[in-house]
């Protein structure tokens, strides 16, 4: 992310600790119940959360990860996650830019949430290969985006979920298992392991 965008979301964090409303929209409660449900597994052992902003997404995530690491490029928008999540010691916020400061180790949860069309070609890219890299063979990565037009996007919502596609299920095989299509957003997962979470649990062969 460039230093003029990273200054703009600087600037709202300091201004307003929830500038999306993610607190109080009706909207972004039910997206992200959506999200939660879309999830194949119920409980995750180690999960990541890059672009946390304030940390409203990461306070429901904690309740099916063992640990769960959550990052953001703004130091107003990490202060105000920790606060956030203050009373969950099984969670960390940290301070960190993608995708040059993806953090070490193994994922089985990596979550892509409002993030991908404020990243560059290349950056976007990166944090693809990275979050493949890491994630582990069983593991979910999830993705969600806004799907309109916006001053400040390098690209749509659809394109970064086209990327997304291209880069996991055509060079890589994974499957995707989730589709979750609105006019304002889209909730997509990948993994892979290709199991519905019927097969998983034994209910088909």
């Amino acid at each position: 992310m460039d230093a003029l965008r990273a200054a703009h979301f600087e600037s709202l964090f300091i201004q307003d600790p929830d500038p999306w409303r993610y607190r109080t929209r009706w909207y972004e409660r039910r997206k992200r119940a959506q999200l939660l449900a879309s999830l194949p597994s119920e409980r995750y052992e180690r999960a990541f959360e890059p672009a946390c902003a304030n940390g409203e997404l990461s306070a429901a995530l904690a309740e099916r990860c063992d640990r769960l690491s959550c990052s953001d490029g703004s130091a107003a928008a990490v202060a105000h996650a920790r606060q956030r999540l203050a009373d969950l010691p099984h969670v960390d916020v940290t301070q960190a830019r993608l995708p040059t400061d993806w953090p070490a180790g193994r994922f089985d949860l990596i979550v892509l949430s409002e993030i991908g069309y404020y990243l560059d070609d290349d950056a976007l890219g990166d944090t693809i290969d990275r979050a493949a890299a890491s994630l582990d063979e069983g593991g979910t990565l999830i993705a969600s985006h806004w799907r309109h037009p916006e001053g400040d996007y390098t690209r749509s919502g659809d394109e970064v979920h086209l990327r997304l596609a291209n880069a996991l299920q055509t060079q890589r095989g994974w499957t995707r298992l989730v589709r979750h299509e609105e006019a304002d957003f889209l909730v997509e997962v990948w993994s892979p392991d290709g199991r519905s979470v019927a097969r998983r649990e034994g209910l088909r062969p």
